[in-house]
């Protein structure tokens, strides 16, 4: 390289090096706001970032408030239960001595008034009947039992109740004026029963009108009461449902107060009950299930020819039989043991009202279908299934069977 060449290369490269130093004197004087400027460009994209990351931890916390709140009400409504139970247990339990002695003064209070013998009672009941003019007398049961269907009364299980109400009644020239009254009023309310919807309100009616006065009369209180279960069969309304079988369950408590010996008022006392079961709580469903079964149990020791308190009993075992668990832990919280039954001893009550009175109603068939179902016999449970088709609904007991025994027909064919 020649000396011109060099000097030309060292010329050249100190050109590009005062090149360089103008550059860099050039962005010294920029460099300072340009890089606060770039600085926070990058700090605000960062904060908001921050802010995401902030809004998003918020919303997860709140959602987390949002459930530990909904947990916490469950919660308490969960305690408030258990709070309920401890004073429902606190209650029977001071409440169980008093209702010992209290049936043990009302059983011996009873004790001399029903020790008749046999030949006395039958001696009475001739008397009665020809005070009357009446070689047979049947009560309203026996001329309509519940679902229509006729119920069989003997004199072989002894006093029935239409004999001690036929025989605590003076002949009709002596009785006075307004014993003569309710009797007549007794007999039309019964007729009228064995009527129409329209029939059965107009009984409820009467009763109603004649309550204040005749309200301490224990037939004519188990008649208001069953007149009150009508009611409540008939309207589809939830509230006036209630209504009526609340007012129902009292009037049927009173006549048991005046008579604890009357099945007709122990009878209607746990349909009563049984109502109620619809609209409760599970620790007030229960309650009112074992009253059921204990005024049952006492109406079948009074009246134990009558085939409908078989079903009923039918019906009671079934249900205590499909009890879930929370059923039965809620019934041995408030009763100590839950309430036990079978589908074997619902089998036998079933059997044993067709047995007494063959052909008794739709709604036993299907029941007698379902146990053999439940049983796995499945050729007894079609065999109900035929008997209870050719059984046409009439009543509204009867629509509601027909629509079960449908439900069952498709589980049995598949």
């Amino acid at each position: 390289m020649s000396h011109s060449e060099n000097k030309g290369l060292i010329l050249g490269i100190m050109a590009g090096a005062a090149g360089i130093s103008l550059v860099l004197v050039w962005y010294h004087k920029i460099r300072k706001p340009g890089a606060t400027a770039l600085l926070d460009l990058r700090n605000r994209f960062h904060y908001v970032d921050l802010q995401n990351e902030m809004h998003n931890e918020q919303g997860t916390v709140m959602a987390l408030q949002r459930r530990q709140l909904q947990i916490l009400e469950k919660l308490n409504g969960l305690l408030l239960n258990v709070e309920e139970l401890k004073r429902e247990v606190k209650f029977l339990k001071e409440a169980v001595p008093k209702l010992e002695e209290l049936v043990r003064d009302e059983l011996q209070g009873k004790a001399d008034v029903r020790r008749i013998s046999p030949s006395h009672r039958a001696t009475r009941k001739r008397r009665a009947e020809t005070a009357y003019g009446a070689t047979e007398t049947t009560s309203s049961e026996e001329a309509d039992s519940e679902g229509g269907y006729i119920t069989a009364h003997t004199d072989t299980e002894g006093e029935s109740e239409e004999e001690r109400r036929w025989i605590s009644l003076p002949a009709e020239s002596a009785r006075p004026e307004k014993e003569t009254e309710l009797f007549n009023l007794l007999q039309q309310v019964d007729s009228l029963r064995c009527g129409s919807d329209d029939d059965k309100k107009e009984s409820f009616r009467l009763l109603l009108e004649k309550e204040e006065k005749y309200g301490n009369h224990e037939g004519f209180l188990w008649r208001l009461a069953r007149a009150y279960g009508d009611m409540f069969e008939m309207t589809t309304d939830i509230e006036e449902k209630k209504k009526y079988v609340a007012n129902g369950k009292i009037v049927a408590e009173k006549a048991i107060q005046l008579d604890t010996m009357s099945a007709d008022s122990h009878q209607w006392f746990a349909i009563m009950c049984g109502y109620m079961s619809e609209f409760d709580s599970i620790q007030n469903k229960i309650k009112n299930g074992c009253l059921f079964k204990e005024h049952l149990d006492k109406a079948i020791e009074l009246k134990p020819q009558d085939p409908f308190l078989y079903y009923l009993n039918g019906r009671w075992c079934y249900s205590v039989a499909q009890l879930s668990w929370i059923e039965k832990k809620v019934a041995a919280t408030l009763f100590g043991t839950p309430p036990t039954s079978t589908v074997q001893e619902a089998l036998q009550n079933f059997l044993k009202a067709e047995e007494m009175h063959p052909g008794y109603s739709k709604y036993n068939y299907v029941f007698l279908a379902k146990c053999y179902k439940d049983l796995g016999h499945r050729s007894n449970a079609l065999k109900y299934c035929d008997f209870a088709s050719s059984v046409l609904p009439v009543t509204n007991e009867d629509k509601e069977a027909q629509k079960d025994l449908e439900a069952l027909l498709l589980t049995l064919q598949l």
